[in-house]
């Protein structure tokens, strides 16, 4: 039975130092990648709202700008980036790593008088008539949703343009997305020690962040000063940081930005923190008592425990997508998106919680347990929403082995869940969140969670 009940929230530790991803670790996956796709060329698509792809094989990701990583015949990798990413991808530990300036990819106004041209930058690079390439967008097309025989590249049309007419025709372009991003086998869909605990290290701090903001917020604060709590210090993003209230009268729109409303006791609240490869949100009522509203909770949490009670590695996202929507449906609710989906530099890459999915979970998959409820009473937020990682024994050990102070704080998240939540998990599940499961939904008693008793 899921009731309200005070629990210490134990301190896991906030951790420094990020870990890195070696260079031998991305060498690998540019190789594993390139002779999987077949082609003479893999042309890798970037820009600042889009460099997942791009981030996950070289390290490195343009800031202000479009860049493209190029993986080539005899091993080549090379960054092609504009005026201020040119130096930057010194950052990148990817062995051997070549940059070549292409000015078309600064921003507008920028000096245009040494490289301008992306074809000229391309034939140098190597690609030639004849050539076959395979073109990596920032997602790709699923077939009920492109009606043409040739393939919807999610680049800019001028740099397709350019391809083909270096290589003699699109017929020679191919789709090569699904090869990273695919939920069943790709690349960035399963991933190694040193990546989980990298992103562990961004799950650990964002949720920190996002606990921060919660316990904190008052009545006759702004938003804005409410969300000064965030105690950010300057992690890379995901997505942008999400505060935002309101009451029956003044909807709740939870992807807004912090204003200057000020916050009432009674209303709705709800914040996210994302950081690369892992976003923390909560959502309730800025209270302390509303046992209508904490029987909602209850019931959302139900369908919650569901998810971490099905989840494990080779069960479908179709059974795992059933069971949550049946237990939630037990209390009239419903998840507003999947239940649940992959997460990497981007915050949500792909999903195998779908409808029907035969796409079963895998050791090595890093899944935002998402899970969105509506419908919601006018005025009310309610969400609760973590990364774990998904593990088989021998990734546990190895975990374990190269970074101890992540097995550590994993460890110790496992048995608060089990000892003080009631909630105890597989051994293939890894809570990555510094607040595992903890739903106050009473944001002025957030001492009291709920538990299963």
């Amino acid at each position: 039975m899921t009731k309200l009940q005070p629990v210490i929230l134990p301190n896991f530790g906030v951790p420094l130092a990020r870990p890195q991803i070696p260079g031998a670790t991305l060498a690998a996956r540019c190789d594993a990648l390139y002779a999987k796709a077949g082609q003479t060329w893999l042309f890798v698509y970037a820009d600042r709202e889009h460099s997942a792809n791009i981030l996950f094989l070289s390290g490195f990701d343009p800031r202000f700008e479009e860049a493209a990583l190029l993986l080539g015949p005899n091993g080549r990798r090379i960054v092609v980036t504009g005026n201020e990413s040119e130096s930057f991808t010194a950052i990148s530990a990817l062995p051997d790593l070549e940059t070549l300036l292409c000015q078309s990819m600064s921003l507008m106004a920028q000096d245009r008088t040494r490289k301008p041209s992306l074809e000229t930058v391309l034939r140098e690079a190597g690609f030639k008539a004849g050539d076959t390439v395979g073109v990596i967008g920032w997602k790709y097309l699923e077939a009920e949703e492109w009606y043409d025989e040739r393939p919807g590249f999610l680049v800019p049309h001028s740099m397709i343009v350019t391809l083909a007419r270096i290589i003699g025709g699109f017929e020679g372009l191919s789709e090569a997305t699904p090869l990273l991003m695919n939920p069943r086998d790709g690349l960035r869909s399963i991933v190694d020690a040193d990546q989980i605990a990298a992103f562990e290290w961004a799950s650990a701090r964002a949720s920190a962040s996002v606990w921060s903001v919660l316990s904190k917020a008052r009545p006759g604060q702004r938003e804005i000063e409410a969300a000064a709590n965030f105690t950010y210090a300057g992690e890379p993003l995901s997505a942008h940081t999400m505060f935002t209230s309101g009451d029956s009268q003044d909807p709740i729109h939870g992807l807004n930005s912090p204003g200057a409303r000020v916050l009432a006791k009674g209303d709705g609240i709800t914040t996210a923190v994302g950081y690369w490869g892992g976003l923390s949100s909560r959502a309730g009522l800025l209270d302390d008592d509303n046992d209508g509203f904490v029987q909602i909770a209850a019931a959302y949490w139900d369908g919650l425990v569901r998810w971490y009670d099905t989840a494990d590695i080779g069960v479908t996202g179709g059974v795992l997508h059933d069971a949550v929507i049946d237990r939630l449906a037990e209390g009239g609710l419903r998840p507003a998106l999947n239940p649940g989906h992959l997460v990497s530099y981007d915050e949500w890459s792909h999903s195998p919680i779908r409808p029907g999915s035969t796409d079963a979970l895998r050791s090595g998959m890093v899944i935002q347990v998402d899970v969105i409820p509506t419908p919601m009473p006018p005025g009310a937020a309610l969400n609760c929403e973590d990364a774990v990682a998904v593990a088989d024994a021998d990734l546990r050990t190895e975990i374990a082995t190269k970074h101890p102070e992540v097995w550590a704080r994993i460890e110790a998240r496992r048995n608060f869940m089990r000892e003080s939540l009631g909630v105890p998990l597989k051994e293939s599940l890894l809570p990555l969140s510094n607040i595992p499961l903890v739903l106050p939904p009473l944001w002025l008693a957030h001492d009291r969670v709920l538990v299963n008793g």
